[in-house]
């Protein structure tokens, strides 16, 4: 009978692990899909930037005896090859760094310029609020395929430049979410508190403000990440991305919709991969949402 009531002894190990964890990271663990994704993720960017290392097979060079193979384990060729005997794995996961590159550079871009823009017209208000928002509705205003258009063909595709043009847009969004979240941190005792003892707006908005903003502004990146990577995909798609001997998951699924009646290969592997981590990232954005949510405090 005392054998039967008794838990098990990793049970008890488990529930002093989570007692042992901050409850925001405790909440995050109990989510199993976003520690899933998250999981699954990290084994997709490990792939992408350690796999072309281990792989046999170049992604740039032909193997002129297997040109347009279907894929197969003949010659490592797992996700087959394009008309010029490319090995397709390779190549999608060499156009897995990049997007990842640019995903996470990007996001990086966006979140400094946004968080800047909005803490500062959230906090000190009046004309620098007016300024700085007039501005953020101007950018919206301004189509941004033209934009994207016109700097390539001026500049080139480089990989900064794709990098630069995607995040130029992409601050907006977050600038808005910040400046709304301020408003209401701004009126907070603590802030009242280092105004009163002569603490200047601009350590107020580092040391007060912008460390309690981290929980929103780590939520909205994760939506930030996909959307640069996704719009990286459109616009290599289009012919505006990264160009050779670089390549993207935009470029390859670009060549694969070419292609797609007689080498579908080309376009469904690279398009899977894109398509999982676009849903990994969704995953474990929302993951940080519930373990960040202060209701659950």
């Amino acid at each position: 009978m005392n054998a039967l009531s008794t838990p098990p002894a990793h049970a008890d190990e488990t529930r002093r692990t989570r007692r042992a964890l901050p409850p925001a990271l405790a909440r995050f663990v109990r989510h199993r899909a976003a520690l899933a994704s998250l999981a699954l993720l990290v084994l997709i960017a490990l792939a992408c930037f350690i796999g072309p290392l281990l792989l046999t097979n170049s992604p740039t060079e032909s193997d002129w005896s297997a040109i347009s193979l279907a894929p197969t384990l003949q010659g490592g060729h797992w996700f087959g090859t394009d008309e010029l005997g490319r090995d397709l794995l390779a190549r999608t996961l060499v156009g897995g760094r990049v997007s990842l590159e640019v995903g996470l550079l990007g996001t990086l871009v966006s979140t400094l310029a946004g968080v800047l823009v909005g803490a500062t017209a959230g906090y000190l208000g009046g004309r620098t609020d007016a300024v700085l928002m007039r501005l953020v509705d101007m950018m919206y205003a301004i189509p941004y395929m033209l934009i994207a258009i016109l700097m390539v063909t001026l500049f080139g595709r480089a990989f900064s430049l794709v990098v630069l043009t995607i995040s130029a847009f992409s601050w907006l969004d977050m600038a808005r979410v910040v400046r709304g979240q301020t408003l209401s941190l701004r009126t907070r005792e603590f802030v009242d508190a280092a105004r009163a003892i002569g603490v200047k707006p601009a350590a107020i908005i580092v040391r007060h403000i912008v460390p309690n903003l981290a929980g929103i502004v780590a939520v909205y990146a994760t939506v930030t990440v996909p959307a640069i990577i996704l719009t990286e995909s459109v616009l290599s798609f289009l012919g505006l991305g990264v160009q050779e001997p670089m390549t993207s998951w935009g470029v390859l699924i670009e060549d694969g919709a070419q292609k797609l009646e007689a080498m579908p290969w080309l376009l469904l592997c690279p398009a899977a991969l894109l398509c999982t981590t676009l849903y990994c990232v969704n995953f474990v954005g929302d993951g940080l949402r519930d373990a960040l949510d202060p209701r659950e405090r």
